[in-house]
């Protein structure tokens, strides 16, 4: 085979043979097991992160900083365009300039992208926009799809007991498909840069916890100018920063177990953007008494998640059976 394979990738593959004795099967399948069976044998997690971070590519390379400075760089203009023509859109009462803005992230990832690996590294991360095959255990589909849906259910019910003027009927509306799709392609262009791009040479960097908290606060900052043009009553103000920090550890949670897919991250995004848009009574009746039912509740389940799955790397089950596969394994 013509695979260039690095000194530990070597080391691997012979061990490997040694160990479980297989002979004729594919060098990537062999440096796998490698990895696997360290895993099982709850070597360092130190160890395997550093492997993990030298297979991702060009992660190493990219640099954080110049990512988060570049995306409040491009966005600034927006920024100020909004104070001067304060324009919102019928959905969510969002500015104008709010969506233009949602750009930022994808042309910061794209612009230091080329500068490290050329249009060949452009073309590879733009691809990774529905890199869906990364997700080989399909049962992450259920929390990708199902888990903010189920959340805004409750957030209903609990608004109902506790007597908050929403509405007691509800019709799915014609134009979710549409909603969808526009909420899709804007939660692309933020994925791409925060997934993506930043995401993999943060947890290189801190544990997947501490990456999760320094991007969400870093992107809800972000947010603030969009919250302070809309309005926002100090109480949602607040909740609406956690949510920004709880949604990202929940991001990444999904992210590391699904073979680290940033389509993972971006469909997730879009159904919730899209659940919290045709919430009954639209996002204004979500947010009654500052939002603390729903957003308290994304929160509260982003913490069982830490703890279930680990704050290291969110991808190590506390009750799992040993041996089971772990996000991590299935970093590549």
């Amino acid at each position: 085979m013509s695979q260039k394979l690095s000194l530990m990738d070597r080391f691997f593959l012979r061990s490997s043979v040694k160990i479980t004795g297989i002979q004729r099967i594919d060098i990537n399948q062999r440096v796998q097991h490698m990895r696997n069976f360290l895993i099982q044998s709850k070597l360092p997690i130190k160890l395997l992160r550093r492997k993990t971070a030298m297979n991702t590519g060009a992660s190493s390379k990219r640099s954080p900083v110049l990512f988060f400075t570049l995306v409040y760089a491009l966005s600034i203009p927006f920024w100020v365009l909004n104070i001067i023509f304060p324009i919102k859109l019928p959905l969510d009462n969002l500015p104008v300039t709010d969506i233009a803005a949602t750009f930022a992230p994808t042309i910061a990832a794209l612009i230091l992208v080329y500068r490290e690996e050329k249009l060949f590294g452009v073309r590879k991360l733009l691809r990774r926009t529905f890199d869906y095959k990364r997700i080989t255990r399909k049962i992450w589909y259920i929390p990708i799809i199902f888990l903010m849906p189920l959340i805004y259910v409750l957030t209903y019910w609990i608004m109902r007991l506790v007597g908050l003027p929403i509405p007691t009927v509800w019709h799915l509306p014609l134009l979710t498909p549409f909603i969808f799709g526009l909420f899709f392609f804007a939660a692309a262009l933020e994925e791409i840069g925060y997934t993506g791009y930043v995401t993999d040479p943060m947890q290189a960097l801190y544990s997947a916890l501490a990456a999760c908290l320094i991007i969400g606060s870093i992107h809800a900052i972000w947010h603030w100018p969009s919250m302070i043009s809309m309005g926002m009553a100090p109480g949602l103000f607040i909740w609406g920063s956690i949510l920004t920090v709880s949604f990202r550890i929940l991001t990444v949670w999904l992210y590391n177990n699904t073979g680290n897919s940033v389509f993972a991250a971006i469909l997730f995004h879009a159904v919730t953007n899209t659940g919290r848009s045709v919430f009954p009574g639209s996002r204004s009746a979500l947010e009654l008494g500052d939002a603390a039912i729903a957003y308290g509740l994304i929160t509260i389940t982003a913490i069982i998640v830490v703890f279930l799955w680990g704050p290291k790397t969110l991808a190590r089950f506390r009750y799992g059976r040993k041996g089971q596969p772990h996000g991590l394994d299935q970093m590549q």
